[in-house]
């Protein structure tokens, strides 16, 4: 049997990401990309976070994490604080202009969900994200 998963799951994600940042590009958006898209959900679902909780929530790598905070302190869209709680981190938080992205970004990754789940049945979805769902566990032991 020939497993091809971990090579379509990377096809998926380049042809996604290209099609995101098109979909970004025709509502005039360039604050940011759709990989900083993911980082601003994550804050759109959290008041706000550290740079470590971020990169858990998405994945990231903290060195790929801070260089596109950076990019996006410099865009406008967060800005950083001391964090009471623990003072060798900092939190991130979103900016009255990020916030105002958030509409866009959930019109555009509702279109997605669309785009990737066309002719599919609600059984159908759900078996796929449940599948997906092992694989990302199976990855994290």
């Amino acid at each position: 049997m020939n497993n091809n998963g971990g090579y379509l799951i990377n096809q998926i994600q380049k042809i996604s990401s290209r099609k995101f940042n098109e979909l970004l590009k025709e509502k005039n958006i360039d604050e940011f990309n759709g990989s900083q898209g993911v980082i601003l959900y994550s804050l759109w679902n959290n008041k706000e976070l550290t740079i470590k909780e971020i990169g858990k929530i998405t994945g990231l790598a903290k060195t790929s994490l801070t260089s596109m905070l950076d990019r996006m302190e410099e865009k406008g869209l967060i800005r950083r604080k001391d964090n009471s709680e623990d003072k060798r981190s900092i939190k991130i938080m979103l900016t009255d202009k990020a916030k105002e992205l958030e509409k866009d970004y959930n019109d555009i990754s509702n279109k997605m969900s669309n785009t990737f789940y066309k002719n599919f049945s609600d059984k159908e979805i759900n078996e796929i994200e449940n599948y997906l769902e092992r694989i990302i566990s199976n990855l994290e032991e």
